[in-house]
């Protein structure tokens, strides 16, 4: 099933690498205009030139903007969705896929800091982000928004329970947004299982081929895993789907 999003227009928060830059490219391949996203401007640059030299041959892409933003700043996050909205008209699709983890350890040892930053980053970002798009855009045209949690927010996994614990808070929060802003606006999540992303790289690259032993599908997960879930789950296939939160992680939770 070829899925195109031509006209629409979306935000990918977290789009300078990793799981957001790969959804940010199968978003533009699909036809749809891509704000890309994140602290530094040269590396928001750089993955849109990136994107664009992969493009697949006789391929329509949409138009790629770049614009610098905190994503666990308000203030930087309206400006950019404005931004967005003054140069396509509206929001159709928020990807809200940043996120940070700046401590690994007992959970009881982060400290005061390392808590707030993860919140801040985690779980307030994307409320802000949705609060942004809802009040410029969304509220009078609909629209989807998918938040990129983990399954982390399902399961135990002592070395990093606060980073954990703002995916869980996540989840729920896409289910209540789910059921306040239906049916103009579809929320949904994607919970990712251990991706080969830069973020991610403690926990998968000192023992990968060990690790993947233990999935049921015998490797761990690439960032397009996840862009293709995503792709689906914004777009008007999936246009009675709100609320849920899609497992992708090769079945690594039945072996949790």
């Amino acid at each position: 099933m070829e899925i195109r999003l031509d006209g629409k227009t979306a935000v990918v928060t977290g789009a300078s690498k990793g799981i957001g830059k790969a959804i940010a490219a199968a978003l533009a391949y699909s036809g749809a205009n891509i704000v890309l996203s994140s602290r530094k401007q040269a590396s928001l640059e750089q993955a849109v030139d990136d994107i664009r030299a992969a493009a697949p041959p006789g391929s329509s892409i949409g138009e790629m903007l770049a614009i610098a933003a905190h994503a666990g700043d308000a203030a930087q996050a309206d400006a950019c969705v404005a931004a967005t909205v003054e140069r396509f008209g509206g929001v159709d699709i928020l990807v809200n896929n940043a996120a940070t983890n700046p401590y690994m350890g007992p959970t009881l040892a982060i400290s005061e800091a390392q808590f707030d930053k993860t919140v801040q980053v985690n779980w307030k970002g994307p409320l802000l982000w949705a609060q942004s798009c809802w009040n410029r855009s969304m509220r009078r045209r609909g629209g989807a928004i998918l938040n990129i949690a983990s399954i982390g927010g399902l399961s135990v996994e002592t070395s990093i329970g606060i980073y954990n614990g703002t995916k869980a808070a996540l989840l729920h929060l896409t289910r209540t947004l789910a059921a306040e802003l239906a049916p103009g606006v579809r929320v949904n999540a994607i919970a990712p299982g251990l991706v080969k992303t830069d973020m991610a790289r403690a926990l998968w690259e000192p023992n990968e081929h060990a690790l993947a032993r233990h999935v049921p599908m015998r490797r761990l997960g690439e960032p397009e895993d996840i862009a293709a879930a995503a792709v689906f789950l914004c777009s008007d296939e999936a246009s009675w789907i709100t609320g849920t939160t899609t497992v992708v992680d090769g079945g690594m939770l039945l072996r949790a």
